[in-house]
């Protein structure tokens, strides 16, 4: 099953986004048990994964397509701080290009196309109407610098960590549709310390160990896990940038609008090891679907109001949810009766 491009729908203002009958079959529903317990998650991300699935492919391009990419030309304009990359990273950059170029032109090859003929290259993307010939690796032949131009062609935010010392440093990204962070102040950090705001993992050294193992992943053996949260309405950007155009969203919810304003938001995170710079790619897809959508399916339905009512009271407040939580455990109760 693969979904086709739709035209665009917005996330902000009038909230246009809908997801089809396909798309809900296919959201990343990231919760395995009744009870939540706070991991890693961490498992191969073989590739080609299960067809029609979001794990198909190492870039999930899906009918929000067209959205995701005008939202962040919107984004951009707002911020260009959005897209940061130190200059040692330029590399890793080109490498990235590299990446997406070679992977969508193979997976999507009636959307994308790629010719090379040894550095120079030529990129269609028929979905935004954009074809290239460039010098790889001359950034004066793109017409924006690397990871801006590859960035907004990609749905999801990328960023690319530098490996040295033992440890992974956030030196280049586009992020335009964070969950409650920002690349301006993160960027520079390593992996602990952009961690750090994380409740429950440090004490039980979760990140030490993640931290080993991504340092070990090797080229062509990608990984992944799915990270989850909650948000009001079909809102992408959730910045701390933009804090004031959605920090009092969650004061709007009530019994009757909570089934449309509430969205369970998934984020499939993949980490990529890429040859030239030795650096680790970090795209993080983000997947929307409203409690309404969400209890069209009744295993979910029942999983969710278990997964509410257990989870731990620092995990609440870190994730934002204290407004509304207890009217959600309510709310979803109706569609699990046995508990």
């Amino acid at each position: 099953m693969r979904v086709a491009p739709k035209p665009i729908q917005t996330f902000r203002d009038d909230f246009t986004y809908t997801n089809s009958d396909d798309a809900i079959k296919r959201f990343p529903f990231p919760f395995p048990e009744d009870e939540y317990m706070y991991s890693v998650n961490i498992e191969p991300h073989a590739l080609p994964g299960p067809e029609g699935t979001v794990y198909e492919h190492l870039f999930d391009i899906d009918e929000h397509y067209l959205s995701e990419m005008a939202e962040r030309k919107i984004v951009l304009e707002e911020n260009p701080q959005r897209c940061l990359a130190m200059p040692h990273m330029d590399l890793a950059c080109w490498d990235f290009i590299d990446r997406a170029m070679t992977t969508m032109s193979q997976d999507y090859p009636e959307y994308f196309s790629l010719q090379k003929d040894g550095d120079l290259w030529t990129w269609e993307n028929r979905l935004l109407g954009i074809h290239d010939t460039f010098t790889f690796g001359d950034s004066d032949t793109l017409p924006q610098p690397a990871l801006e131009y590859m960035g907004c062609q990609v749905q999801g935010d990328i960023a690319i960590l530098d490996q040295r010392e033992n440890d992974l440093f956030l030196d280049a990204g586009i992020v335009t549709c964070p969950a409650d962070w920002s690349l301006a102040f993160d960027a520079g950090m390593s992996f602990s310390e952009w961690h750090g705001p994380v409740p429950l993992a440090h004490e039980a050294g979760i990140f030490e160990r993640a931290l080993k193992y991504l340092t070990a992943i090797p080229v062509g053996r990608p990984v992944r896990r799915l990270n989850w949260t909650l948000t009001i309405n079909a809102r992408m950007d959730t910045s701390p940038e933009t804090y004031p155009n959605w920090g009092t969203d969650r004061d709007s919810i009530t019994p009757e609008n909570i089934g449309a304003k509430v969205y369970l938001r998934v984020e499939l995170q993949v980490l990529d090891r890429m040859p030239r710079s030795n650096g680790l790619l970090f795209s993080i897809r983000t997947y929307l679907i409203s409690m309404n959508d969400l209890v069209t399916n009744p295993e979910w339905a029942k999983r969710m109001h278990r997964i509410m009512k257990t989870l731990p009271p620092e995990l609440v407040e870190y994730k934002g949810l204290s407004r509304y939580h207890p009217m959600l455990i309510k709310w979803l109760k109706q569609f699990d009766l046995e508990n």
